[in-house]
């Protein structure tokens, strides 16, 4: 069965794209279940089903290099000048496969328990608190940079043990690694990438062998201790976690936050009723997670040969899952471009499923409660004091700032 085509309007560099992809993405689950797209020689899954299947498929891997070359897979190598972003990104778990996947996650998910994570709560309450005071005895603010940037990249470092001092260029580097993730990135995008790789790896390198000689009730700490207890983590390993730690500690969680408030703005009805009943906090998380979902899209390789609805994806190919389409299938969501704040069953796959399910979900709800629940506790009035504009990128999904008023 030959590939179904691609609706012109799936343009991941149009601005109007950007701005609402949702439509477009109807179009794509209307036309079938798996489209070849050129631009990006990958293989694009539009629907809830058949992404949910493929998070869980061991027959794609987020890596191929445990099982062939680059010339085996049919491949070409980065470019050496891009190296030091490939060996740091290569080498966190989310880009490994088992067995190295399986033991680095093993160490890290200690610090990520329910236990671990509900005694964090004090400390994200209490700091969401601090910063949404701030910002009403301000009179209002960017919402991105007064309060849903600090909060989650506060509580990762404390938890990663980077002291207050330090933590200034964190989420510049992050922002310059994450450019990579966009599809397609330019030799600019892959400068900045390599400048940021180069920073963080000496800055945290330098860190390790601190806490080496004096350490602490952190999660540094504990990594060297296991690792000098014979659990095999590598330096590079050590530094790639640290730095996939901060990045998807608080990347997502700060796009999820003001995509979350902007679409709470633009429906009144929805505000009011949370507004009204602060119980409503815990389905507010997940539906906002759902209905503009902050990570887009999701890449896999094609490890051995697969067959969606007679279209057969060999081996060698890149299959994109597109989180955003998926978390508006009306076969899993009923009224899926309605913002439902009382939707129960709300099975969204913003955290991904499968191995690579995001360790860090119950502390990123934790975050996203804690906000906005000091929100709407010390800010009712809070409203929007500009129109936002988005971030050009697709993959990952916010905005440029929030400004708001109370």
């Amino acid at each position: 069965m030959a590939a179904l085509e691609i609706p012109p309007s799936f343009d991941p560099w149009d601005q109007a794209f950007v701005a609402d992809p949702y439509p477009a993405y109807e179009e794509l689950r209307a036309r079938g279940r798996v489209h070849y797209y050129e631009p990006t020689d990958q293989w694009l899954v539009p629907h809830h089903a058949d992404v949910s299947a493929l998070l869980r498929d061991r027959r794609l891997g987020r890596t191929y290099q445990h099982r062939f070359t680059h010339e085996d897979f049919g491949r070409t190598a980065p470019p050496p000048e891009h190296e030091p972003f490939h060996v740091l990104n290569d080498h966190g778990m989310l880009d490994l496969e088992p067995p190295d996947h399986t033991r680095i996650r093993r160490l890290v998910s200690k610090a990520f328990t329910p236990r671990t994570v509900e005694r964090l709560k004090p400390y994200v309450d209490q700091l969401a608190g601090e910063l949404v005071e701030r910002l009403v005895a301000a009179g209002g603010g960017d919402l991105l940079s007064d309060v849903a940037e600090p909060l989650p990249v506060a509580v990762i470092a404390e938890m990663l043990g980077i002291p207050e001092s330090d933590r200034a260029p964190l989420r510049p580097w992050s922002a310059d690694i994450c450019g990579m993730y966009e599809l397609n990135p330019s030799e600019e995008t892959a400068a900045k990438a390599v400048r940021a790789s180069v920073e963080f790896t000496e800055y945290l390198t330098e860190l390790i062998e601190a806490r080496r000689k004096e350490p602490g009730d952190d999660l540094i700490s504990g990594l060297i201790a296991a690792h000098d207890e014979g659990d095999r983590l590598t330096e590079q390993e050590m530094i790639s976690t640290c730095v996939l730690l901060l990045n998807a500690g608080h990347e997502a969680t700060v796009n999820a936050t003001v995509n979350g408030w902007w679409a709470l703005f633009r429906n009144p009805g929805q505000l009011a009723a949370l507004r009204a009943d602060h119980g409503l906090i815990p389905r507010a998380v997940e539906e906002l997670m759902r209905y503009d979902t902050p990570l887009q899209l999701f890449e896999r390789w094609v490890l051995d040969e697969i067959e969606i609805d007679g279209t057969t994806i060999p081996r060698g190919a890149e299959v994109a899952m597109l989180f955003g389409s998926a978390n508006h299938d009306p076969a899993v969501f009923a009224a899926p471009g309605d913002l439902d704040l009382t939707r129960a069953d709300n099975p969204h796959i913003s955290f991904s499923a499968g191995i690579h399910y995001c360790i860090g979900a119950p502390l990123a709800r934790i975050e996203l409660a804690a906000s906005m629940g000091a929100l709407l506790a010390k800010a009712p009035t809070l409203d929007l004091a500009e129109e936002p504009s988005r971030k050009p990128n697709f993959v990952i999904r916010g905005l440029e700032s929030l400004r708001v008023q109370v």
